[in-house]
């Protein structure tokens, strides 16, 4: 299907209500998407006519629950080209994920005195389980810091990598300033280093390449709220090999063989790591989102979006007084910028008032903002729907607000 954006605005009702009597632009992508009306048509139909529990039913409806969970798994196994369906656990999300193979992973294969290397650019989901973990394990933390554009220092991780370190993880795009990481090369380097990698994909898997046998990611996590599906839902890809040897995350129903008062046994992947009732229409609304992507060219979306970003980048450079952070050479979807003698708080709940949506504060990344010097800003994240006249009402509206301040 040709891209058009017109056509695309319709598929999505949210983007047709007004806030504070002014027709919503909605410009925090970053924390969350909208939905279009066929993920919403995908709940409501799971819940008006097949609601049941899943792989434990011998009725009618759980044996349709099931097909409808299983066939969710398939989807997201084709769209990130995993090898194996049960390669790929639902989990509640990105953190969640990442917790999870912080703590098997960890368990498993770091003993003290070994290493895990994060970046400075992480998203504290990405940051804070593999501190816990080092703690556990009694391993060393270490961070790989980036450069005034927003570039990580690949020279410090090529000099970070040895024989101790056991994971690389890292996210495929900054939430903070939008920064595209060169996962291929970072993978490729701790892989040579001995070391497995996990990729957070949370701001990266619908926007650019989502390929993980390509990117010979060892995991790789996102969640289904950031590709126009529902929220509670997230996928944890991860290598067979890996997820074979990794101890469970969670005990109780599903993830059980035997059980006896001496020992349990476990179940086969993926079930081994998906303890208790899954969120079930989880799954069925996220494939309905990978199906609706899947209608387009993803190139011509991706285009799409690098057009609109630089046109906002470009309008943004234009505003006296207004700092951009991130200068990367490849960025996606992020527009983080502060206007001096403007709270980014203030500026944030101005637009608002003129029916823009932005985030404003730290976007749970500390670390970014103290090698940045600065306590948040604010951030424009843009989504598949988003225009360039929009663009120009944000860039109307921040004229207005400094007018209004006095700035």
């Amino acid at each position: 299907m040709t891209f058009n954006v017109d056509k695309i605005r319709s598929d999505f009702p949210i983007l047709q209500t007004k806030i504070n009597g002014k027709p919503l632009i909605y410009l925090d992508n970053g924390a969350t998407t909208q939905k279009p009306q066929c993920v919403i048509d995908a709940i409501t139909d799971y819940y008006t006519h097949y609601n049941s529990n899943v792989h434990r039913g011998t009725h009618a409806l759980s044996n349709l629950a099931t097909e409808a969970h299983e066939k969710g798994r398939k989807t997201v196994q084709d769209y990130i080209n995993a090898a194996y369906d049960h390669e790929v656990i639902f989990t509640r999300g990105t953190t969640e994920s990442i917790n999870l193979v912080a703590f098997s992973f960890g368990q498993a294969f770091v003993k003290p005195g070994d290493e895990v290397i994060v970046t400075a650019m992480e998203h504290h989901s990405n940051f804070v389980p593999w501190q816990m973990m080092c703690e556990r394990q009694g391993a060393k933390f270490r961070v790989v810091p980036f450069d005034e554009n927003g570039e990580l220092r690949l020279d410090i991780l090529a000099n970070l990598l040895n024989e101790k370190t056991r994971i690389v993880s890292f996210n495929h795009v900054s939430n903070s300033l939008g920064t595209i990481n060169p996962a291929k090369k970072i993978i490729q380097m701790a892989h040579n280093a001995g070391a497995a990698v996990l990729v957070d994909a949370a701001q990266s898997v619908q926007h650019i390449e989502h390929d993980v046998q390509a990117l010979d990611a060892d995991f790789y996590a996102f969640s289904g709220h950031k590709i126009y599906g529902p929220t509670g839902i997230g996928v944890l890809y991860g290598k067979e090999k890996w997820l074979d040897a990794m101890p469970p995350y969670q005990g109780g129903g599903e993830m059980i063989d035997t059980v006896t008062e001496e020992h349990t046994t476990y179940n086969k992947l993926p079930f081994k790591f998906e303890a208790g009732t899954p969120n079930i229409v989880g799954p069925v609304g996220l494939a309905a989102a990978i199906d609706y992507i899947n209608q387009f060219d993803f190139n011509e979306i991706r285009a799409y979006e690098e057009d609109v970003l630089e046109y906002g980048h470009e309008r943004l450079s234009e505003v006296p007084s207004l700092t951009i952070y991130g200068n990367c050479q490849h960025r996606a979807s992020i527009l983080a910028f502060n206007v001096s003698g403007i709270h980014h708080y203030d500026l944030g709940t101005l637009l608002d008032t003129k029916g823009i949506a932005v985030r404003t504060g730290h976007h749970c990344t500390q670390p970014i903002m103290t090698l940045l010097n600065i306590d948040g800003t604010v951030r424009a994240s843009l989504g598949i729907y988003n225009t360039k006249a929009e663009i120009d009402a944000l860039i109307e509206g921040i004229y207005k607000v400094r007018k209004m301040l006095g700035r």
